[in-house]
C-alpha cells in the first residue's frame, strides 16, 4: 500500500525525531493495550458438525440425456436440465481410489464440468435411511489455479518492488492476520465492532507503514496524517448513519449474519466497514504526501514552509481527484448485481435513493472521501513542518520566500537558494563589449560556439 520511493528520505534533526518518538510511541503503545484488552478470549469456533462431508476427485466421464417428464411442469412436459450422470474417481475418504457416480448438477449457479476436471463431492445421508448415501458435485476444486496466480502476484511485485516489494508482501500478510485473528473473531464474539476496527485499524496501520517504508520521520508523518484522518472518518461515520438512521441491515448478508449470530451489532458493523474500507486509500494518500514534501524540499531547499505546502497541495489535489471516482466504483463494483435489481425496481428513482441499501453505500462513500480529503491538507501540513524544522535560517516574506539581495543559507552539500532579485539583474542587464555574433552580412558566425557565457 502507499506510494514507494526508493531514494531513502535525509534524517531528520534529532529535535524533530524526539518530538516524532514522543508522540508516536505512545500511541503504538495505547494501541497494543486496547488489543491486548479486546483481544478474543472465546476460542470456540462454529459448529461444523451438521455440515455434509467433503472430499475431492476427478471427473472421469459424463453422460448427458433427455430430462424424463415430471409432473410439476406444464403438460407433463421435461425438468430444465440438463440431466444425466457423472463419473467420478475419489481421491480420499472412505471410498477413495473408487469411481462413484453422481447427477450431472444442475440448477442456478451450477458447476458444468467436463472429463478430467478436478471437483469437489459432498456425501449427503438419506434421512429416512441414515446407513444409504450418495454424492453430490458441489464445486470445482480452485486450490492449485489461485496458488499458481497468488504466486504470480508475489513474484510480479517482488520483481518490481526488490526488497521495498517483499516488505509490501509482508505487510499484506501481517494486514491478513491481523483481520483473521482479531477484528473478525472479536466481532463475532459480540465486542463492539466500531471500537474493535478503530484499533485494529491502527494497528494494521503501524505495522505496514513502518515495515514498507521504515522506521523514517517521512513514514511517522505518515502515520499520524492516517491516524487523524482515521478518526475523523470516524465521528463522521458515526454522525452520518445517525443523522439517516441506517441500521445496518441494508443488504441480504447483514440479514443473514443476524440470523445466525444474533449477538452482533449491524449499525457498529457498518461503521466498521467504513474505518476499515477507508484505511486502505487513506495510508495511500498519506504517504504520498509526505514523500512529495520531501521530494520537492530536495529538488529545491530555499522552498518556505509555506511554498513546500502550497506545491504539495496542489499535487494531493490531483490525486484525490481519481481516488474520489476510485472509491465511488470500487463500492458500486462490489454492489453490481443489487444495482442491476434496483434499476429493474418500479419504485421512483428518490425512493431507490433513499432505500436502506443505497442509503448505506451513499454514507459509505461521501464519509470516506470527506476523511481521505481532509487527509491531504493535515498530512501536507505535518510533512511540511517536519521537513523544515532545523534549517539554519528561515527565509522571510509575505509568501514565505526571501525578498533581499542576500541569498538564504542551506544545509552543506545542498543546492544554494537562487536569488530572485540577482536573477532578474543578470537576465536584464546588457552584455558588456561586443557581444554581437553577427557578421557584416547579418547572418550568424557558424564558427561560433553556441555554449552560454556566465
Amino acid at each position: 500500500m502507499g506510494a514507494d520511493h526508493n531514494r531513502p528520505a535525509p534524517s531528520a534533526p534529532p529535535g524533530v525525531r524526539r518530538i516524532l518518538v514522543a508522540t508516536v510511541v505512545p500511541l503504538v503503545v495505547v494501541t497494543v493495550i486496547a488489543a491486548l484488552l479486546l483481544w478474543p478470549r472465546d476460542s470456540s469456533g462454529v459448529d461444523q458438525g451438521t455440515d455434509p462431508p467433503r472430499y475431492h476427485g476427478t471427473v472421469t466421464r459424463v453422460v448427458t440425456e433427455a430430462c424424463p417428464p415430471t409432473p410439476e411442469t406444464p403438460e407433463g412436459g421435461s425438468a430444465a436440465g440438463p440431466c444425466g450422470t457423472v463419473t467420478v474417481k475419489v481421491a480420499d475418504g472412505p471410498d477413495a481410489g473408487q469411481e462413484v457416480q453422481t447427477p450431472v448438477p444442475s440448477g442456478p449457479g451450477a458447476p458444468t464440468v467436463a472429463v478430467g476436471d478436478e471437483i469437489i463431492l459432498v456425501e449427503l445421508t438419506d434421512p429416512a435411511d441414515p446407513t444409504a448415501s450418495s454424492y453430490n458435485i458441489a464445486e470445482h476444486q480452485r486450490g492449485k489455479p489461485l496458488v499458481w496466480l497468488v504466486l504470480l502476484f508475489a513474484a510480479a511485485i517482488v520483481a518490481f518492488g526488490r526488497w521495498r516489494g517483499l516488505a509490501a508482501l509482508a505487510g499484506l500478510a501481517a494486514s491478513f492476520a491481523i483481520l483473521l485473528a482479531f477484528v473478525l473473531p472479536g466481532i463475532s464474539a459480540g465486542g463492539s465492532p466500531l471500537l474493535i476496527a478503530i484499533v485494529g485499524a491502527a494497528l494494521i496501520m503501524f505495522v505496514v507503514l513502518y515495515l514498507t517504508h521504515g522506521v523514517t520521520a517521512q513514514t511517522s508523518v505518515a502515520v499520524l496524517g492516517t491516524l487523524g484522518s482515521l478518526v475523523l472518518t470516524g465521528v463522521l461515520g458515526t454522525l452520518a448513519t445517525a443523522a439517516t438512521h441506517l441500521t445496518g441491515y441494508g443488504s441480504e448478508d447483514a440479514t443473514t449474519l443476524s440470523m445466525f449470530q444474533a449477538d452482533v451489532d449491524l449499525h457498529g458493523l457498518l461503521l466498521a466497514g467504513i474505518i476499515i474500507g477507508s484505511l486502505g486509500v487513506l495510508d495511500d494518500v498519506t504517504v504520498t504526501q509526505a514523500a512529495t514534501v520531501t521530494e520537492l524540499a530536495n529538488a529545491n531547499p530555499g522552498l518556505s514552509r509555506l511554498q513546500l505546502y502550497r506545491a504539495a497541495t496542489r499535487v494531493g489535489r490531483a490525486h484525490i481527484a481519481s481516488t474520489v471516482n476510485t472509491i465511488v466504483l470500487a463500492y458500486a463494483g462490489a454492489s453490481l448485481p443489487l444495482l442491476l435489481l434496483l434499476t429493474a425496481d418500479s419504485r421512483s428513482v428518490t425512493q431507490i435513493l433513499t432505500s436502506e441499501f443505497l442509503a448505506q453505500e451513499i454514507v459509505r462513500s461521501a464519509v470516506a472521501t470527506l476523511g481521505l480529503i481532509a487527509a491531504v491538507p493535515l498530512t501536507t501540513a505535518l510533512a511540511a513542518l517536519v521537513t523544515t524544522a532545523g534549517r539554519a535560517t528561515a527565509r522571510t516574506g509575505d509568501d514565505g520566500a526571501g525578498a533581499g539581495d542576500e541569498p538564504s543559507r542551506t544545509p552543506e552539500g545542498s543546492r544554494p537558494a537562487p536569488d530572485r532579485a540577482e536573477a532578474l539583474r543578470a537576465l536584464t542587464a546588457p552584455r558588456a563589449g561586443n557581444t554581437s555574433s553577427a557578421t557584416s552580412s547579418g547572418w550568424p558566425d557558424p564558427d561560433r560556439s553556441t555554449d552560454a557565457t556566465w
